[in-house]
């Protein structure tokens, strides 16, 4: 390997979760902050989310170390399992062969054990990795369980962390009891561009660099753009990249080196891979086997980020979905975009954009709205995201400079009735698609 060239004593891009080479950024560090209460206060049940690679488990690695003798854990990182076999998982990490007991035996073994740690002066703490993976049943046996208690106290400490879904799964309806046991929440960002290049060059500094100059400044932007500031992709490409050195017998890392890396790796630039485009028919006509091609462009929307357009989408008659999740018409993979954020309602007069009751809304003009009239080269704030419409229909009804914002702002149905009337005729030319649309709308 290159550690000789390099002079390193350890490899240190290495993907396994390992404390010693944690980088605490402003974020990290508070998520580990909201960990260590859960051992402070006696009714600790902390959720940390964060994207694939932002350094979760490392964390949680790191806490665990710090740990002092009286805290007994139970760590789960099994998670697609059902509700007795994730309660026998959990005896079994604090040390019991619970495989032929029934569920009420399992359940009162677990709570005697509690109450036994917690006479003898232990505190107990329950951690969860991957708990976007738990099933709605476990979930709902790990809230009976966090409601364990002595008449002063509860004794069961809980970590949940997850993948960002997690959020979305606590926040449905049938766990809205779990919700409310919760006492912290946090989401784990990426990192930032400052932080990007401290963190390579505090893993290069644990490795042995001794401060010496292994990649050069201006490779840092590069990496930056191409992983967004993920842990886990920084440590790829950094990796890649000092082997692409260490092939030509450069003891420093430079940018041909990190485009020699992207290109082995095949990645695009970050902000578009978070934006994943599909082309299914659009679900209103689908029912009158209209083949989309056959239906004509009416406007487009080009998706932006960091004052870059990333991608260009096509709109037809008929419904365009936004969202995270890929049944979207249009997936932005990004944290700040609800499952199915907003639709566009195309008819051959108007292009109306909905908001779908996301939880970071839309906005026009820094002004949050349900409902708007798409004009030419309006821009939607989506999340972290910019979607600029362009009319494509001959005649081009834009609002002119002076004229009435169509932008409808939350509000309750009743002061609806205040909209102008132009949101109002325009809002009857799609009641048709909109009615035609119902069932599909109700199961969004």
């Amino acid at each position: 390997m290159y550690l000789e060239l390099f002079k390193l004593q350890e490899l240190p891009f290495r993907l396994t979760p390992d404390p010693a080479f944690l980088y605490l950024s402003k974020h990290h560090a508070r998520a580990k902050a909201y960990m260590e209460s859960t051992i402070w206060f006696t009714d600790g049940f902390v959720v940390i989310t964060g994207e694939i690679g932002s350094g979760k488990t490392t964390l949680i690695e790191t806490f665990l170390k710090e740990l002092e003798k009286d805290v007994v854990v139970a760590q789960i990182n099994q998670t697609q399992v059902s509700a007795t076999e994730f309660l026998q998982s959990v005896l079994v990490q604090f040390g019991f062969q619970p495989f032929r007991m029934k569920k009420a035996e399992l359940l009162a073994t677990l709570n005697e054990f509690l109450i036994e740690q917690y006479a003898n002066g232990r505190r107990v703490l329950l951690i969860v990795d991957e708990a976007q993976n738990l099933s709605n049943k476990v979930l709902e046996e790990i809230r009976l369980l966090s409601g364990v208690e002595t008449t002063k106290e509860k004794v069961l400490r809980i970590i949940l962390a997850g993948q960002p879904e997690l959020n979305d799964k606590l926040n449905s309806p049938s766990l809205v009891q779990l919700a409310q046991r919760i006492r912290l929440r946090f989401h784990l960002t990426a990192l930032s561009k400052s932080d990007t290049t401290a963190y390579i060059q505090h893993r290069l500094e644990v490795a042995g660099s001794q401060g010496r100059e292994i990649f050069q400044p201006d490779t840092f932007p590069l990496i930056y753009r191409y992983t967004g500031g993920i842990p886990r992709l920084i440590n790829t490409l950094c990796d890649t990249a000092m082997m692409s050195a260490y092939a030509h017998d450069r003891d420093i890392v430079t940018v041909e080196d990190v485009r020699a890396a992207i290109d082995e790796l095949q990645w695009v630039e970050y902000a578009e891979r978070s934006v994943r485009l599909q082309m299914p028919l659009a679900r209103g006509f689908e029912s009158h086997g209209e083949r989309g091609e056959h239906r004509p462009v009416l406007g487009r929307i080009l998706v932006g980020f960091n004052g870059q357009t990333i991608a260009e989408r096509e709109l037809r008659p008929g419904r365009f979905i936004i969202g995270r999740t890929p049944d979207n018409d249009l997936q932005i993979d990004s944290k700040y975009i609800s499952r199915h954020h907003a639709q566009i309602i195309t008819s051959l007069d108007t292009c109306v954009l909905e908001d779908l009751n996301s939880t970071n809304g839309i906005y026009v003009r820094s002004k949050r709205v349900r409902r708007r009239i798409l004009n030419d080269g309006d821009v939607v704030q989506i999340g972290q995201h910019e979607l600029m419409y362009i009319d494509e229909r001959i005649t081009r009804n834009r609002v002119p400079a002076d004229g009435e914002d169509d932008a409808v702002p939350l509000m309750d149905d009743a002061a609806q009735a205040d909209v102008g009337a132009t949101t109002i005729v325009d809002k009857q030319n799609v009641e048709a698609i909109v009615a035609q649309d119902k069932q599909v709308n109700e199961q969004l």
